[in-house]
């Protein structure tokens, strides 16, 4: 057993690492708030995950075009790019559940407008775009939660959980949704995504109001904004996590073309595209759980940099692969791998940033991952219609590989992390 010391927020702890605290990987209770903050998340993730294989199959069958799943990624980008300084700075001085809740209601009602409209691809896109400002302002407020409702030296473990619902609602959601599709239509599914979206609206509710501490004085409006952008770049294992897993999933994400392979490649129907859609986040539930159960503690740099290269290799095997089972392995590998990043990632920017800056940030962590997917997927879509799908891939695959070794000469402060979790 051995302990170690490190810095939340404002304050500071002690984290032991080596004992049991508890049952199998749960360790130490995380508490009732904690339970229903992830009951919440499990409708809302659901509901969006529903939605978003939904969508992109009616697209993808009104259109035909690969290039319209690029415009998809496109338009979810835009809000988070265009609002981005403003989100992060109301989620450091408003309640961030109440900003979650609002935002939510914005989620409910688009999806209620594609059941009830059943709108051709123009109005998809208006309506994708309105979903995609109210998870502008969600994001960071929701991120910002987590650490609220833990303890500080059970924060890591939290992390992986945390991660665990959400890969198990990835895992769940895009077959479901796939299933739904074809048995009860695209109407009907939008529905029960409206209906999941309630029920998640509701559980935010209940939560305890989320306060920020309060900003140092005499803080200008510029600082304000631009505070969450100059901590991360002032701060090496912070900007390098981040930002390589932006430029591997930007230039390796196979996932926007997921439609293209299981109708044209794959030949699978709606519902070989859920499975396909699920095979990433059963991979990443396994990682999860294995590291709930045991936190990085050594050379966590290094095993990022492997895992992203692992990530880029897995997209070039899926890229290349004409069989069902061997995409789906491929696919099962490459989320195991981005987890890998995910959790190292969401540990350093909760941990290591104090309180009051703590919306900004993860607004700053949402812009990168916004342009890893979202632009990722356009960038998708505009080589798929170059080159054709296949090639993207690999392409995109290889260069997540060469970003990995840029990254391990450019940040040795990355390669040599051994805890994310403890301050620089």
């Amino acid at each position: 057993m051995t302990t170690a010391t490190g810095r939340f927020g404002n304050s500071s702890y002690r984290l032991t690492v080596g004992g049991r605290q508890g049952p199998l990987f749960l360790g130490a209770p995380l508490g009732p708030r904690f339970l229903l903050y992830q009951a919440a998340r499990v409708f809302l993730i659901l509901g969006l995950q529903i939605q978003g294989v939904s969508v992109a199959w009616r697209l993808y069958a009104l259109t035909g075009r690969p290039m319209d799943l690029g415009w998809v990624g496109l338009v979810q980008f835009l809000p988070v790019m265009l609002l981005w300084p403003l989100t992060g700075a109301l989620s450091d001085r408003y309640d961030r559940r109440l900003i979650t809740v609002f935002c939510l209601v914005i989620h409910f009602f688009v999806a209620l407008a594609l059941s009830v409209a059943e709108p051709g691809p123009a109005g998809i896109f208006v309506l994708l775009g309105l979903g995609a400002v109210g998870r502008a302002f969600a994001a960071p407020a929701q991120q910002a939660l987590l650490p609220g409702l833990v303890a500080p030296e059970r924060f890591p473990r939290a992390v992986a959980l945390n991660s665990t619902v959400f890969q198990l609602g990835s895992t769940v959601g895009p077959a479901l949704g796939g299933l739904l599709y074809a048995t009860i239509g695209p109407s009907a599914t939008f529905g029960v995504t409206a209906g999941l979206m309630a029920a998640g609206i509701l559980l935010f509710a209940l939560l305890p109001p989320s306060i920020p501490s309060a900003a140092p004085p005499g803080e200008t409006v510029w600082q304000r904004f631009s505070a969450g952008l100059a901590y991360v770049r002032s701060r090496p294992v912070l900007l390098g996590a981040i930002s390589l897993d932006l430029f591997a999933v930007l230039l390796g994400g196979a996932v926007a073309l997921l439609p293209v392979f299981a109708k044209d490649i794959l030949h699978a129907g709606p519902e070989g595209l859920g499975l396909l859609r699920a095979a990433p986040a059963i991979g990443a539930t396994a990682s999860a759980l294995w590291l709930a159960g045991h936190p990085m503690h050594r050379r966590a740099g290094a095993r990022l940099l492997t895992a992203v290269a692992v990530f880029g290799l897995a997209t070039i095997v899926f890229g290349l692969s004409s069989q069902l089972w061997l995409s789906m392995i491929a696919l099962l590998v490459l989320g195991a791998a981005d987890e890998v990043s995910v959790v190292i990632r969401q540990t350093i920017v909760q941990l290591r940033t104090p309180d009051a800056l703590r919306g900004r940030v993860s607004a700053v962590n949402f812009l990168f991952i916004s342009v890893s997917n979202e632009v990722g997927a356009f960038e998708s879509g505009v080589t798929a219609a170059w080159w054709g799908p296949v090639v993207a891939v690999v392409v995109g695959g290889l260069g997540a590989m060469v970003v990995a070794g840029i990254y391990a000469w450019r940040f040795p402060e990355l390669r040599k992390m051994d805890r994310p979790d403890l301050a620089e």
